[in-house]
């Protein structure tokens, strides 16, 4: 398979149950973004784009010493799926796959995201999912001349699911050894959690 992969940062959210900018919050001596930014940088990808919304500034200047493209997503409320259009809508056309993490998920590590992209690139499957005990997480990897006119041409209300579960002959599912692809930072329950996991060991 091609090496032209962009990884898609999607950073945009809301977070209403958060009650903060998550992307912003510390996480070790760096922010939750930063952290998810610097480990896809570290898979040595062709680019990495961040989909921006919510305070989208603020977000942006903390990337600032960061080699990333940005797309502001204006549509942002009206979901993730939405940040996913923007940021296929932002590659290049001779993109040959977009690997898409969650811009709150930072403790995800480097060996999950060269697992997913090693399987793509030695591999003939479309759609490459890391999974935990059975679970299917992120980040996900999805060829884009097979799937990117179809992606776009969805309506969005099921998101990305009629891709992700619709071609299974197309599907590969990579086990890694790591349930935190399962988890993502959707409460102050959820942070305070993950960094006593992640720092407190």
């Amino acid at each position: 398979m091609g090496d032209q992969i962009y990884g898609l940062v999607l950073a945009a959210g809301l977070a209403r149950r958060m009650g903060a900018t998550k992307q912003l919050l510390p996480f070790g001596d760096k922010t939750v973004l930063q952290t998810v930014v610097d480990t896809l940088l570290g898979a040595k990808l062709a680019g990495v784009s961040v989909i921006l919304g919510h305070d989208a500034e603020a977000v942006r200047d903390s990337l600032k010493d960061r080699l990333v493209q940005f797309c502001v997503n204006d549509a942002y409320r009206e979901g993730m799926f939405s940040s996913v259009l923007c940021g296929l809508r932002g590659l290049p056309t001779d993109a040959d796959a977009a690997l898409i993490a969650l811009g709150d998920q930072p403790q995800i590590e480097l060996n999950v995201v060269r697992a997913v992209v090693r399987a793509y690139r030695e591999g003939s499957r479309g759609i490459v999912i890391p999974v935990s005990g059975g679970k299917r997480g992120h980040p996900v990897l999805i060829n884009l001349p097979r799937y990117r006119r179809e992606i776009l041409s969805l309506s969005g209300d099921q998101g990305l699911k009629p891709v992700m579960r619709g071609h299974p002959q197309d599907t590969l599912e990579v086990p890694v050894d790591d349930e935190g692809i399962l988890r993502d930072l959707d409460t102050p329950e959820d942070y305070r959690a993950e960094v006593t996991r992640i720092f407190n060991r």
